[in-house]
């Protein structure tokens, strides 16, 4: 059974960075894919970025791309993701996803079998 555990949210300005983290247990980062996604109070949740371990290619929302970075410690089975200057967008609950297939870095949350329970991202104006 795959648990995976966020941690790392919290309150921060605008401007300033956190970083959220994963922990996996029953399924290796060598053998599945990660993504994170957000849902913000009223939206849809989106997705925000992947990565696959297989292959070391990570893929962002292009709301993200340059601001946050997905990274991974294989040893630790866990998953990073590294948010710089956060705005007042960015505010959602933050949720990590595993995907059985390997090699899958893409947005469709379908294709993730097991999410966490999410850690909360403020950012104040």
């Amino acid at each position: 059974q795959v648990q995976l555990v966020e941690s790392g949210g919290g309150l921060v300005q605008a401007g300033g960075s956190l970083r959220l983290s994963c922990a996996a247990s029953g399924c290796t980062l060598s053998s599945c894919s990660m993504g994170w996604f957000r849902q913000a109070p009223g939206k849809e949740r989106e997705f925000v970025a992947a990565i696959s371990f297989g292959d070391s290619s990570p893929y962002y929302a292009d709301s993200v791309k340059g601001r946050f970075t997905i990274s991974g410690d294989i040893a630790a089975n866990t998953v990073y993701m590294e948010m710089r200057s956060l705005n007042p967008e960015d505010k959602a609950v933050y949720y990590c996803a595993a995907s059985r297939y390997r090699y899958y870095t893409g947005s469709s949350d379908s294709a993730y079998d097991n999410w966490g329970q999410g850690t909360q991202v403020t950012v104040s104006s």
